[in-house]
């Protein structure tokens, strides 16, 4: 999951009921895209991916919410700006708690590092009512081994970033495009994502993955007073079996009190896009 530059994130289009429509917010680090009238969902995006992931469920959402889509800059083709210098995660966190601050209640939904993203600014910002976390682990480093620690996975993390700085670009092109079989299930879906890391910054895309693979958000978890749901995808493909599946996300979540842990079969990481129906209904329930 850590090593291909691809994870998913948000997008905001058009609804079918006339709503508020605010216009973009700039931040220092990410843009927002501010679409319909109600209670507030923030949508974080993944690694190296557009926010037109979450197309469909801006769509879902306009008519009865407030919906602030996320771009991180340096992702996509959005001009890196800050993001180009220094470690690319704890800074966002920073900056989308100061964003959620201003909003009221507001609900994260975050995929991949976003869903590592909503846990750390749930941790820090009280007026955050609800998070869901979309296949996203608090420390990433698990999918190692149970026994990793910080310590333990820098050496690897720090290899990880030079191997994809160095290669050139129809290296990387092949490996994107080799990954994102592991990530999408459904081929027909692929081409987007595989496009956004193409365009995405490969410094700010690669320090990301490391800022992700060395933060353990774990001992935040108890502090989180929000409600919280995990969505996390399972197929056979994967080559694990569904026990051990669950029983990684069990383990990992144990310090997030009532914390709902939902598995989604027959999806791959970007789960939204190979079972969009599941998706939206889950949503459905966690806005609720």
């Amino acid at each position: 999951m850590m090593r291909s530059l691809v994870a998913a994130a948000i997008a905001a289009i058009s609804v079918a009921l006339p709503v508020m429509a605010a216009p973009a917010v700039a931040q220092e680090r990410f843009t927002v895209e501010v679409t319909g009238r109600g209670p507030d969902v923030i949508l974080i995006p993944g690694l190296a991916s557009s926010r037109d992931v979450w197309d469909a469920t801006v769509k879902q959402l306009s008519a009865t919410h407030r919906v602030h889509a996320v771009q991180v800059k340096g992702f996509a083709g959005e001009p890196a700006g800050p993001n180009a210098e220094g470690p690319v995660i704890p800074a966002l966190v920073e900056e989308v708690a100061a964003y959620a601050g201003k909003l009221t209640s507001p609900a994260i939904i975050g995929h991949s590092i976003g869903g590592l993203i909503a846990q750390e600014v749930a941790a820090r910002q009280p007026k955050v009512e609800r998070i869901m976390v979309v296949d996203a682990l608090p420390f990433y480093s698990l999918l190692f081994g149970p026994q990793a620690t910080v310590e333990m996975v820098k050496p690897q993390a720090e290899r990880m970033r030079s191997q994809i700085l160095g290669m050139s670009q129809a290296q990387f092109a092949a490996g994107q495009e080799q990954g994102m079989r592991m990530y999408v299930k459904t081929e027909a879906k692929r081409a987007a994502p595989t496009e956004w890391s193409l365009k995405s910054d490969r410094k700010v895309a690669a320090q990301a993955m490391y800022d992700a693979t060395i933060e353990d958000a774990r001992p935040l978890l108890p502090s989180i007073k929000a409600k919280a749901t995990v969505l996390y995808a399972y197929d056979p493909a994967m080559g694990r079996p569904a026990a051990f599946v669950d029983q990684t996300y069990a383990s990992a979540y144990a310090g997030l009190t009532g914390v709902k842990l939902t598995r989604v079969d027959g999806a791959f990481h970007f789960l939204m896009l190979d079972q969009p129906e599941v998706f939206a209904r889950e949503v459905g329930e966690f806005l609720k």
